[in-house]
């Protein structure tokens, strides 16, 4: 098998275990995984992310150009991963839409960012001591996908990490597809477990979550 089925399986499996998941709501959502250096598989734009077809992915450069002939169109925010790609060595990227992540973004955007302490769960970014914080940034959803890419640039620099856009969803990136998966998976626990401790609280405390 080539490395280019290879890394189509992988990213296939991880589609469907998301999907699993109902992480794909009105085909929202995108996925991808570096083939080499300069070309990566990104998820078709429109299509059911439910189904699993041959033309779930296409082939692009890192300026999201196509490498092959193909009738496909790249994911709306395919830009966003040419810059994770161009930027680090990762090589597996994740963009879903959920409403935990979007309340979050909306609850947090004046700040910034959203902060977790003393979960376990920050362990999947490295985050190991015990006062260890996770902050995750929020940044403004523009949509020009070009202005989008420049102001969610800014905030790649490792080869793995987070990203929420306000009310869009979040981004997260790792080396390998298992590793974006993982984290995908953790930011979204914690997201619905601060969404359900401030509902608990009754909401806004003293101005704090």
């Amino acid at each position: 098998m080539t490395t280019y089925e290879t890394k189509w399986d992988t990213l296939a499996d991880i589609k469907d275990e998301l999907a699993a998941r109902d992480w794909f709501m009105g085909t929202s959502g995108n996925l991808s995984i570096r083939v080499d250096e300069n070309s990566f598989l990104v998820t078709s734009s429109g299509l059911d992310k439910r189904k699993r077809t041959a033309n779930d992915f296409l082939l692009v450069d890192l300026e999201g150009k196509p490498l092959e002939n193909t009738s496909s169109k790249p994911s709306a925010e395919t830009l966003l991963h040419c810059e994770i790609y161009k930027k680090t060595s990762s090589g597996a990227s994740l963009h879903v839409h959920t409403v935990a992540n979007n309340v979050i973004s909306e609850l947090f955007y004046q700040e910034g960012v959203v902060s977790f302490q003393h979960q376990e769960l920050i362990k999947a970014f490295g985050l190991w001591g015990e006062d260890d914080i996770l902050t995750i940034p929020i940044i403004r959803n523009d949509a020009d996908i070009p202005t989008l890419a420049d102001h969610f640039s800014a905030y790649v620099s490792k080869e793995k990490g987070a990203v929420l856009i306000h009310n869009h969803g979040i981004t997260v990136w790792g080396v390998d597809g298992f590793e974006a998966k993982k984290l995908l998976e953790a930011c979204e626990f914690l997201f619905q477990y601060k969404l359900s401790l401030i509902q608990l609280k009754g909401g806004v405390l003293h101005g704090h979550y």
